[in-house]
């Protein structure tokens, strides 16, 4: 898509414009068949009035009547292939503008901070991307183009009408224009009870997704009971917003019902008053009463389709609602940062998830190009708010972080991410092949270079075991797997990565000794010729760090090299040495 999606893209001619306009051959052709479909309703009528007049005057030939038999019949078919024709293409292109919007929210809510993912459950948001989206799929489809469709059916049949007697044409064209007046009148009301519905769902699903995810931990803290008393309140705050929604398709539906009755009632009495009186023939009656029938079919369509425009106007709602939230990290402008090993300098850098509650505060310090970091600190003194801040998944709020001499904010994100390496202790892995999970599902990545940083890390016994090598499929849970193996796959990632700058942020905090010995042996080979911090609680895991930067409620406490540190029994550091960097930093 050439214009980027927001919240002025998001309306009724909007969606049109953007997600059709690609489409606009298939679209021409479905409008084309529906023209010919429509035309071929209002003919039909007429050669059945012509064959009960040439019936009722006692035609002498049965040629004709033959004729217009056949004719009648070759029309009906034709007119049912075009109505599947039309229902078939329909479908594809409401499929083909779905999924494409979809695409656009879904690289919306990727292009969000993590503040907006913290702040909604994953269940919430799938139920938006594809629930809300579902109620377009006939807007798309079929909505607008029946909804125009049926309007000129009923335009044609009220000229026919008049055609046949002003009398007629005037009192069923007034007919139709209250009975759709009075729809519209509905469905505007109806939709507010909509949006709020489909709020609940987002809130239902959001819950439960949450819930299921932490199945085992709930089981295990006896938590059940919370969560089936907290259903039962989502469940029974929904009941009455679901019956406000279906009142108003209810109320739709019986209005349309008396409409379709008035108008029967229109079309008997003043076919058989005109009859009656000779002003007009037997046929024409007959056709008065299918013409006034046929317009039940195009009104009851657009009591369905505004109805269906009821749901999606709560869908356009939900989705201009979830579009407002725009991304608070903005593309830098493109500049390249420099190969190899990178130069990490944080320049007064203060940052706050909420503004009354700061985190960082006047962070100074530089770390050479191919030199080690630790950083230590309480829980909550903010070390991992500095390797947020490096990937940019937040802004620092004052100063300036630089990387190779580059400024975080100018570089791309894609440049900088793909110049930084982090490890953490919660590996997440897809339910993909080996080969994606260790490539992040970049095919360019050759099988020798896989299986080359495996061997070197220690995981080729690992692999040897895999039933079918690079193709065998992983779990999301990683089961099947040590967390040592585990943590090593993480380790392959950002081997194949290959970037300058390497984080390690706890990453073997819940090992076993064992284990850990063999993570530091692949640490220390992740580390040779990069720049590396490391975030640890663990004494073992900052012996390679070249200097050490420890943090005490957000500001920097101490920063030196580590020998300087340890050398000085002022120092925290020193302390944390001889007293046991676990028991205190804890």
């Amino acid at each position: 898509m050439s214009t980027r999606l927001n919240e002025s893209n998001i309306t009724y001619r909007g969606l049109l414009v953007r997600y059709l306009k690609p489409q606009w051959r298939r679209a021409l052709l479905m409008t084309a068949l529906l023209l010919g479909g429509i035309a071929l309703q209002l003919i039909n009528p007429q050669l059945l009035r012509t064959f009960i007049d040439l019936v009722t005057i006692g035609h002498a030939s049965t040629q004709p009547l033959l004729g217009l038999g056949v004719l009648f019949i070759a029309i009906a078919l034709l007119n049912q292939a075009i109505t599947v024709f039309t229902t078939y293409l329909g479908e594809n292109v409401a499929w083909t503008a779905t999924n494409q919007l979809r695409t656009d929210l879904v690289a919306h809510c990727m292009s969000l901070e993590m503040a907006f993912h913290k702040a909604h459950t994953s269940g919430e948001l799938i139920e938006r991307i594809d629930g809300d989206v579902n109620t377009l799929s006939l807007f798309f489809s079929q909505a607008v183009v029946l909804l125009l469709g049926n309007g000129l059916l009923i335009v044609g049949v009220i000229v026919s009408l008049f055609y046949a007697n002003w009398l007629v044409g005037l009192a069923i064209g007034l007919f139709a224009l209250v009975g759709l007046i009075t729809l519209s009148a509905i469905r505007a009301r109806a939709v507010r009870y909509s949006v709020a519905n489909r709020e609940k769902d987002a809130e239902f699903y959001g819950f439960l997704g949450e819930q299921l995810a932490g199945t085992e931990d709930m089981r295990a803290n006896g938590a059940t009971g919370y969560v089936m008393r907290r259903f039962y309140e989502i469940i029974r705050s929904w009941l009455p917003l679901r019956r406000r929604s279906s009142m108003g398709w209810y109320s739709m539906w019986i209005a349309t019902l008396i409409t379709f009755a008035v108008g029967n009632a229109i079309a008997l009495g003043l076919g058989g008053y005109l009859w009656s009186s000779g002003h007009i023939s037997l046929g024409t009656v007959y056709l008065i009463f299918y013409f006034t029938n046929l317009l039940n079919d195009p009104i009851e369509q657009i009591r369905q389709q505004l109805q269906q425009l009821q749901q999606a106007g709560a869908g356009v709602a939900r989705i201009r609602q979830l579009l407002r939230t725009q991304p608070g990290i903005i593309d830098g402008s493109g500049r390249v940062l420099p190969p190899g090993a990178l130069t990490v300098e944080f320049r007064a850098v203060s940052f706050a998830y909420n503004e009354d509650q700061p985190v960082l505060q006047n962070i100074d310090f530089c770390l050479e190009a191919g030199k080690v970091l630790g950083v230590l600190g309480r829980t909550g003194s903010g070390k991992t708010t500095l390797a947020r801040l490096l990937l940019r998944l937040y802004d620092a709020s004052e100063g300036e972080i630089c990387l190779g001499g580059v400024p975080v904010r100018a570089a791309t994100l894609h440049e900088l991410r793909r110049h930084i390496g982090m490890v953490t202790q919660d590996v997440q892995l897809f339910h993909a092949s080996v080969r994606d999970n260790l490539t992040f599902f970049n095919r360019a990545v050759n099988d020798e270079r896989i299986l080359t940083v495996i061997e070197e890390l220690g995981l080729g016994s690992w692999y040897r075991a895999l039933p079918d090598g690079l193709e065998t499929m992983l779990g999301s849970d990683g089961e099947g797997l040590s967390a040592g193996e585990a943590q090593l796959l993480a380790f392959t990632r950002v081997f194949l990565a290959d970037p300058g700058l390497v984080i390690l942020d706890e990453a073997s905090s819940r090992l076993d000794p064992a284990t850990e010995n063999l993570i530091e042996r692949a640490v220390s080979k992740l580390l040779t010729g990069r720049t590396g911090i490391i975030i640890a609680h663990r004494l073992s895991t900052i012996q390679r760090a070249d200097s050490i930067l420890v943090l005490e409620d957000g500001r920097v406490l101490e920063y030196d090299a580590r020998n300087s540190l340890a050398d000085d029994r002022a120092s925290r550091f020193y302390r944390l040495l001889q007293t046991g960097l676990e028991e205190v930093m804890a």
